[in-house]
């Protein structure tokens, strides 16, 4: 197991390069790892985990009685921790398996389409809603017993496929903490997205979006918020503190200072916009992850 110089654990995973994927099948009353991350895929299922705290990038959120997520970044800080969890009968099957398990030819084939598409946004971490726990809840239950080989490899296959058809799964960390970039269908949409992205630390005025895909403003905003389910000020709010948060796990930098280097022009105002989106100061945001962040 090696360690970043921030001291965010780097889990070197039991997965063989022989084998299609790694399964952990574990019946528990806490959670004790530290937040890690690691080159491998995973996907993680809790039962009987109410109470628990999720961090997945800069996603923090305390999950219910099921949670399923999917993680494809590589460098993508995650862990689940004990918080309010009174359950003496925690159930956790995590799956790993490697990003070279779809050989490049094999993924980009048309039956893999869906696959493919769900592997990338998970880049930022992926939350499953209760209805599709519950079409692949048996294949779930009953994958770590499975003994012939072959048809767990083809058990796993399908319950990707049943997960990628869902249309209701929820992405977790922003981009901009992740540090995956955005794409978008709409090629209007992508130019100003990579424009916000480059810009964050500057004023950015909505006419300068709008002129730059040849749209009024009024035309505009619609647009935006018809492609990418967000109004342009959310968005750009959303970026912005995905740069912050990413600035306060990888830094000493003040509060002030990640403040107005990450496009905000006032202190207070970031402290309240941080609250309300994160459920927590930016001060106890940092303190959370330093305080998850044990070398073992």
């Amino acid at each position: 197991m090696n360690t970043h110089a921030n001291h965010i654990i780097h889990e070197i995973t039991p997965l063989s390069d022989k084998d299609c994927f790694y399964i952990a099948e574990r019946y528990k009353k806490e959670f004790t790892y530290p937040i890690h991350s690691h080159q491998e895929f995973e996907l993680n299922f809790t039962e009987k985990a109410t109470g628990v705290r999720r961090i997945v990038g800069d996603s923090v959120e305390v999950v219910g009685e099921y949670d399923l997520v999917l993680i494809t970044g590589k460098d993508l800080e995650h862990v689940w921790e004990q918080h309010e969890c009174k359950s003496e009968e925690i159930r956790e099957i995590t799956i790993q398996f490697s990003s070279d398990l779809f050989f490049k030819s094999f993924i980009n084939k048309n039956q893999f389409d869906s696959i493919r598409k769900m592997l990338e946004r998970a880049q930022k971490g992926i939350c499953f809603p209760m209805s599709a726990i519950l079409k692949v809840y048996h294949l779930l239950d009953t994958l770590a017993t499975e003994k012939e080989g072959f048809y767990a490899v083809i058990k796993f296959m399908t319950i990707l496929y049943e997960l990628s058809l869902c249309d209701d799964a929820r992405t977790l960390s922003s981009s901009s903490f992740a540090k995956i970039g955005m794409h978008s269908d709409s090629r209007r949409v992508q130019k100003v997205q990579d424009y916000i992205n480059d810009h964050y630390k500057e004023e950015i005025r909505l006419s300068k979006l709008a002129d730059l895909v040849g749209m009024t403003s009024v035309s505009f905003s619609r647009f935006f918020k018809l492609r990418t389910g967000k109004n342009l000020s959310d968005f750009i709010i959303d970026i912005r503190l995905g740069f912050a948060t990413r600035l306060l796990v990888d830094s000493t930098k003040s509060v002030a200072e990640i403040c107005y280097e990450c496009g905000f022009n006032n202190l207070s105002n970031f402290n309240r916009i941080f609250k309300k989106k994160k459920e927590c100061s930016p001060k106890e945001f940092r303190d959370n992850y330093r305080k998850t962040k044990i070398v073992v």
